[in-house]
């Protein structure tokens, strides 16, 4: 389940912190929230689709890795970026 070029595109657009910007941890943040927003949405019908629910794990920790990371480079992007996702602080 791939997010569509338009999607994509207007979420670089939305995170990316100067032009050409497509690989900030913002960028990457929000892309894979996206992804398991819908991955999880797939996982309400699907119960047992194992191989689902891998990816969709590993795409949580690759998500809590990338925000750490953040958390401790730079607080305040940090804090940007989980209200503007609406994910939890810690």
């Amino acid at each position: 389940m791939p997010l569509s070029k338009e999607k994509k595109q207007e979420l670089i657009k939305g995170y990316q912190r100067h032009e050409g910007d497509t690989g900030s941890p913002e960028v990457q943040i929000a892309i894979l929230t996206e992804r398991i927003n819908k991955l999880t949405e797939h996982m309400k019908k699907h119960k047992k689709d194992v191989h689902s629910r891998r990816g969709l794990i590993a795409m949580v920790n690759k998500r809590r890795k990338l925000l750490e990371y953040l958390r401790d480079t730079d607080y305040q992007r940090y804090l940007d970026i989980s209200k503007k996702l609406g994910l939890q602080v810690k």
